[in-house]
């Protein structure tokens, strides 16, 4: 495909990444974790299976498996998804002792990369791989 014919797919309209969806398997566990251990206030909830947060500029959602979404869950210790948060250099150390606090098991602690990013990582209930990083 020639750049011209790349350039006249009607998906060069996109623009942005208006929300995410992490289809929650374990709808309380996953609720009760971006709530009560992340702290991310509920924005709005649309139905019993959908709720979402706002996360910077960016909706977070969470949906329980319907029509679209009947597969099997993913295997533990392997991750479907990974979110990457963005914070300040010396948040990621904040974060790490919070979750420690509050009995979560870090993948990867504060680590800092050789491609100028200082890492953490960690899983949600559902086995989501997620990440808080700071450019340093």
């Amino acid at each position: 495909m020639t750049d011209t014919e790349r350039s006249k797919s009607a998906f060069s309209a996109v623009r942005a990444i208006d929300y995410t969806v992490i289809l929650a398997r374990d709808w309380q566990a996953m609720r009760g974790f971006y709530e009560e251990v992340l702290g991310f206030p509920p924005r709005r909830e649309l139905s019993q299976g959908w709720i979402e947060y706002r996360v910077g500029a960016n909706t977070l959602a969470l949906a329980q498996p319907k029509r679209l979404a009947s597969d099997q869950p993913t295997p533990m210790g392997s991750a479907s998804v990974q979110l990457a948060f963005k914070v300040a250099r010396e948040d990621v150390d904040h974060c790490a002792a919070e979750l420690i606090n509050k009995g979560i098991a870090l993948v990867e602690p504060p680590t800092d990369q050789p491609f100028g990013h200082r890492t953490l990582f960690f899983r949600d209930p559902d086995g989501n791989l997620l990440e808080v990083y700071a450019e340093i």
